[in-house]
């Protein structure tokens, strides 16, 4: 599965059912990262080889449209279903042969 870096302000309960999805994926607090901008958070996850995954999506989308050289952005909406927010991220990489350089939206169903 994935390699991802849950920013900040991810919900942890999330990236404990992405967990059980078999996606390794270490937050900003476990890294020892707490507090750093957007940009330190990109280039941590960069020299990690990590995907970002976050609900900042403006500031993470900008940071994509000024360097499209990372291990991938994956950009959510808030959802207050944790169950259905971490499937959606699930499906959403599921079929993704690699997150290399893309930017990934998952959406709150309509």
């Amino acid at each position: 599965m994935a390699n991802l870096y849950a920013d900040e302000q991810f919900p942890l309960p999330v990236v404990i059912l992405l967990r059980d999805l078999n996606h390794n994926i270490l937050t900003v607090q476990e890294a020892g990262n707490a507090g750093l901008s957007d940009p330190e958070v990109l280039e941590f996850a960069i020299n990690n080889e990590r995907a970002i995954i976050t609900q900042n999506r403006r500031d993470f989308i900008k940071l994509h449209s000024q360097n499209h050289n990372h291990a991938g952005i994956i950009v959510c909406t808030n959802d207050r279903n944790i169950e259905r927010l971490a499937d959606r991220i699930n499906q959403a990489i599921a079929y993704e042969t690699t997150l290399l350089n893309k930017l990934i939206r998952v959406n709150r169903p309509q």
